[in-house]
């Protein structure tokens, strides 16, 4: 794996995906909120505790809840809670990202964040329509007639919510080749899959399928390389029992045996022209077999093709687009001030896919919190999902650069008016307040060690992955303690405003110092240990520190990452000036980005691969950021990092292409 995460200080790292902005994914890692409540006194003292807003009150009315969801036999994460409703029945709610992911549902535009219209084997006209509640970090869907009408048995067992469906047959898979239209002109495929009545569905995106490479029939010649990507695996899973015959049909046959083509093309003449032998296209549908009462179909889609799926009724069909442009246009009031968007943004001739989530941070409840992966310190990564359920939060995004290689961090994190990592290189940063007020611009930390006889020694780093020489320091925040990223370091512990010992670090990576409470470790490296001769042991010490721009020190919360897009309006991306590599401001890549409008409302972006190439690099970013009405953007740490997160789920991406970060933006409901 790379080093670094697309900083370009060292080496990048990018995971082009081939991904479909819409997919429905699966939930990963949902904890109670007793565990939640536990987790968050576990931090540091002397660092913001990692949930700084009060715990998840109970949930009053409440009969039963809890985080997992047994669907046909098969235990999967998803919160869900049961109330006592009127002549004592109980109604049955489950988290909205559980139930589109685990059912397949699609989720219709609305308006009213109280209710939440809904397609599944129905009609788009005359959409089924489902209550929502927010609670603590989720929305709940009322499904009780939705589950009576559809025939399922639901009861609860402790911390488990079981569901049964009636058993389904599938009567029918059909391929069918679609005309391309004028403007997608890459062949479109759909399968029908029909059923005798309605059942849970997913579709998941699987690894690049390896292709085969035919030998040349010259032994001096070397294998041509492939000149396109690798297809990339899907599954479309149904809970229903396919009639054997499809099963057979969809069996994949043993291979031919290899056809001796050399002593074939020496019988040709040498007048005699040849074309290139090409391989012949994979077949769509790979496999179909039944797996623990599921039928699972197994494809092979072509870069720059995405499945979107889709059910009608009467007769009972699930509808497997093979697209170029597969994202579903989507606009639903989440929450009161939070808006799920989702369409295509023109860019010239290219069409990109942007998810993003709209947030009115004026509005009464809604907050903004910067959060990290490790409960215990600085060095860590997690999945978003993973990290955006330990704090509670309903919505998120990834945030900052990190080494990928020592999970440190690569840039500035501030949080409660608390500086958890500093910024590096100049280079972009938002920072905001509880007021909903917005601050954009290239930021620097400057930090002085102030000694005896006003002795001033520059501290370049504080809290950071980027090693280079100089004077670096390291606080409680950064973890329990501080194990050497260089060689020969001095390290200079300071307790109370004093200097109470001097340590050799010895070689990277081996002994660990203790990083004391009330204080922090000063590290010298390279040139810099000649300083520790001025500095001994017992010497006073105090630090003064300032933010460039000034405008910087008077936020709380601040997230670096860069490039700068977008300044008042005007583009104003200079991704040399703030020290990124030729090769990642040229690379095409997903993109992550955060920006405030004309009106104040934030916007957290993710924008996927155009249609037909790979994703903008950061000149369209920039642009595409202007487009869609930013006054103020800068760039998040991107690729296989970005994650758009909301209620339990990705909104952009399926968890598997996601990586692990280090940190990122969250956006929480305050309990009333």
């Amino acid at each position: 794996m790379p080093n670094c995460c697309q900083s370009g200080i060292s080496k990048r790292k990018f995971f082009r995906a081939t991904v479909s902005p819409i997919l429905l994914t699966v939930l990963c890692l949902t904890t109670t909120y007793a565990t939640n409540a536990q987790e968050s006194t576990k931090t540091i003292k002397s660092i913001p505790r990692l949930i700084s807003q009060s715990p998840a009150p109970p949930l009053t009315g409440v009969a039963f809840s809890g985080n997992q969801i047994s669907l046909n036999g098969r235990t999967l994460a998803g919160t869900w809670l049961q109330r006592p409703g009127k002549s004592g029945e109980v109604t049955t709610h489950i988290s909205d990202g559980a139930f589109r992911q685990l059912i397949g549902v699609n989720f219709l535009n609305s308006s009213n964040s109280a209710k939440q219209p809904i397609q599944w084997f129905s009609s788009v006209t005359t959409p089924l329509v489902l209550a929502t509640r927010l609670l603590g970090a989720y929305r709940y869907l009322d499904i009780t007639n939705f589950a009576q009408t559809s025939g399922w048995q639901i009861q609860a067992n402790g911390n488990t919510l079981v569901i049964a469906t009636p058993k389904t047959q599938i009567t029918n898979i059909v391929q069918s080749q679609e005309p391309p239209e004028a403007s997608t002109p890459l062949q479109q495929n759909r399968i029908l899959v029909n059923l005798d009545r309605p059942t849970p569905w997913q579709v998941a995106q699987g690894s690049a399928i390896a292709k085969l490479q035919t030998p040349s029939s010259d032994p001096d010649t070397p294998t041509p390389k492939p000149t396109t990507p690798p297809n990339r695996q899907w599954t479309v899973t149904l809970d229903g029992i396919a009639d054997p015959v499809l099963i057979e049909r969809y069996t994949p046959q043993p291979a031919a045996a290899p056809t001796l083509l050399p002593n074939l093309l020496k019988q040709l003449s040498p007048a005699t022209p040849t074309q290139p032998i090409l391989p012949a296209p994979e077949p769509l549908i790979q496999k179909v077999e039944v797996v623990k009462n599921q039928t699972v179909i197994s494809l092979s889609v072509p870069f720059g093709l995405s499945p979107q799926v889709s059910t009608v009724a009467n007769p009972n069909r699930l509808i497997i687009d093979i697209r170029p442009d597969p994202l579903e246009e989507r606009d639903i009031t989440w929450a009161p001030g939070l808006r799920w968007r989702q369409h295509y943004v023109n860019l010239g001739t290219e069409r990109f896919p942007v998810v993003w989530l709209e947030v009115n941070p004026r509005k009464f409840g809604l907050m903004l919190k910067p959060m990290w992966a490790s409960p215990d310190g600085l060095a860590g990564t997690a999945p978003l999902i993973q990290t955006a359920q330990r704090y509670l939060a309903v919505a998120g995004i990834n945030g900052g650069y990190f080494n990928r290689n020592n999970r440190l961090p690569l840039g500035a994190i501030r949080r409660d008016s608390q500086w958890l990592s500093g910024p590096i290189l100049n280079r972009g940063a938002i920072a905001w307040n509880d007021s909903g007020q917005f601050y954009f611009g290239r930021l620097t930390l400057e930090e002085t060690l102030i000694a005896a006889n006003d002795q001033r020694l520059p501290i370049l780093f504080l809290n950071s992955g980027y090693v280079q020489s100089g004077i670096a320091r390291y606080t409680p925040a950064w973890g329990s303690t501080y194990t050497p990223l260089t060689d020969n370091e001095i390290i200079l512990v300071v307790q109370k405003d004093q200097i109470t010992n001097q340590l050799p670090g010895g070689k990277v990576g081996v002994t660990a110092v203790p990083i004391p409470q009330n204080g922090y470790l000063l590290t010298l490296r390279a040139n810099a240990a000649s300083a520790a001769s001025q500095l001994p042991i017992g010497s006073a010490v105090s630090i003064s520190s300032t933010t460039t721009p000034v405008d910087f020190s008077r936020y709380p919360y601040i997230i670096g990452a860069g490039p700068l897009l977008v300044q008042n309006r005007q583009i104003v991306l200079d991704a040399k000036g703030e020290k990124f590599s030729n090769a990642f401001i040229a690379e095409k890549a997903i993109r992550s980005g955060i920006c405030t409008t004309a009106t104040g409302t934030l916007m957290i972006t993710a924008t996927h691969n155009r249609v037909g190439g790979y994703g903008p690099n950061l000149a369209e970013h920039a642009q595409l950021m202007q487009l869609m009405g930013c006054v103020n953007a800068l760039n998040l740490d991107g690729g296989s990092s970005t994650s758009l997160y909301l209620g339990g789920q990705l909104l952009d991406r399926s968890p598997s292409t996601a990586a692990r970060v280090h940190n990122g933006i969250g956006i929480f409901l305050q309990p009333r």
